[in-house]
C-alpha cells in the first residue's frame, strides 16, 4: 500500500467532491439548501457518458452534463424560490427524480464499451517537486487541474468581488439586499443553477476521468451526500472544501486498498475478504457525513460555524423576518 498512490488517487476522487461541494457552497451562500446533489451528479454522469459515446467528444459530454444538471437544479429553484416550498423536501425529491431519470434514460450504457476519455497529463517542473509533485502534478486528469483553479477563483469571487458581496447579502439578509436594489429572486435562481452545473460537472468527471468507461446507479457511490456534509465541514469556504474533498478521497481509496491485499505492511490483513469489516469501513465516510449534518442542524452551532443566516428560509418580498 503505497501512500503516494493513495494520496494521488485521493486527489483525483476528491476533485469530484470539490466540484459538487463548491457548487453547493454557492447555492447555500445565496440562501438555498439543495440536497439533490446525488441526483444531479447522476444526471451529469449519465449525460456526459452518453454524449461521449455518441460523439466521441468528452468535452462536449461535460458541457451537456453541466446543462442537464443545471436544468434539473432550476426545477428545485422554482419549487423553493417561487413557490416557497420546504427546501429539504424538494432537495430529497430532486435526488429521487435525478436518480430515476438517469437510470431510465441511461439504460444500457453500461454495455456501451470503451469511449474517448478526458486527457491525463503531468506538469513539467512541478511534477518533480519532492512528495507533492507525484501526488498533485503527475499523471492526473485535466479535471484535477481545473479543480486546482476553481478553488482560488471561487474563494476570491465570494469574498473579494462586488457580485460576491451581493451573493453573501442575499444569503445573510435578503430583505436588506432587496432594499439595496438587488433582485433576490434572480440571484437565488442564478446560484442554484451554478450549483447544479458544478454538480453535473462532478458527475461527468466521474464517468469520463475518475472511474471512466461505465455508468450505473453506483457511479456516484453516495458522493453527493458526502458533498452536502462537506459544505458544513468546510464552513462554506472553498479552501476548506478542497481540504475536506481530498481527505475524503484519500480515505475512500485507503478503504479499498486495505480490503484488497492479503497482507498489509508485512502482516496478515484482517480486512481481507471479511464482509463485516469491509461493510464497517465503507460506512465510515457516510457516518461522518451524518454526524456533520446533525451538528449543522443545530441553530446555535450553525451560527458559530458561520452558516448564512437566511439559509433554508424562503424569501417573500414585503414580509419581515426573512
Amino acid at each position: 500500500m503505497d501512500p503516494i498512490i493513495i494520496l494521488q488517487a485521493g486527489v483525483a476522487t476528491g476533485t469530484v467532491l470539490l466540484f459538487a461541494t463548491v457548487g453547493e457552497i454557492f447555492a447555500e451562500r445565496a440562501g438555498v439548501l439543495n440536497l439533490g446533489l446525488e441526483g444531479m451528479m447522476l444526471i451529469g454522469a449519465m449525460s456526459a457518458f452518453s454524449i461521449t459515446v455518441a460523439t466521441g467528444n468528452g468535452w462536449l459530454g461535460l458541457i451537456v452534463a453541466m446543462l442537464a444538471a443545471g436544468a434539473l437544479s432550476l426545477l428545485h429553484g422554482v419549487v423553493t424560490i417561487h413557490f416557497q416550498a420546504d427546501q429539504v423536501v424538494s432537495g430529497l425529491a430532486l435526488t429521487f427524480l435525478g436518480t430515476g431519470l438517469s437510470l431510465v434514460i441511461g439504460e444500457g450504457l453500461n454495455k456501451a464499451g470503451a469511449i474517448s476519455l478526458l486527457p491525463t497529463l503531468s506538469i513539467p517542473l512541478l511534477s518533480g517537486i519532492p512528495i507533492l509533485g507525484p501526488i498533485l502534478f503527475t499523471k492526473q486528469s485535466v479535471m484535477v487541474y481545473i479543480g486546482y483553479l476553481l478553488v482560488p477563483i471561487a474563494w476570491f469571487y465570494i469574498n473579494h468581488t462586488r457580485p460576491g458581496l451581493h451573493l453573501r447579502a442575499v444569503g445573510e439578509n435578503p430583505t436588506a439586499a432587496d432594499a439595496m436594489g438587488l433582485n433576490v429572486y434572480r440571484l437565488r435562481y442564478s446560484y442554484v443553477m451554478v450549483g447544479g452545473m458544478l454538480a453535473g460537472l462532478a458527475g461527468g468527471t466521474i464517468s469520463l476521468a475518475i472511474s471512466p468507461g461505465w455508468f450505473s446507479e453506483l457511479t456516484t457511490g453516495g458522493m453527493g451526500w458526502i458533498a452536502v456534509g462537506l459544505v458544513i465541514f468546510a464552513q462554506w469556504n472553498p479552501w476548506r472544501a478542497a481540504f475536506g474533498g481530498y481527505a475524503f478521497g484519500a480515505l475512500r481509496r485507503t478503504i479499498l486498498d486495505i480490503q484488497g491485499p492479503q497482507t498489509l505492511l508485512g502482516f496478515r490483513n484482517p480486512f481481507f475478504f471479511n464482509p463485516y469489516y469491509g461493510f464497517f469501513l465503507q460506512m465510515l465516510p457516510y457516518a461522518f457525513t451524518i454526524a456533520v449534518l446533525i451538528i449543522g442542524s443545530r441553530e446555535a452551532l450553525r451560527k458559530r460555524l458561520g452558516a448564512p443566516a437566511a439559509l433554508g428560509l424562503p424569501y417573500v418580498r414585503g414580509e419581515r423576518g426573512h
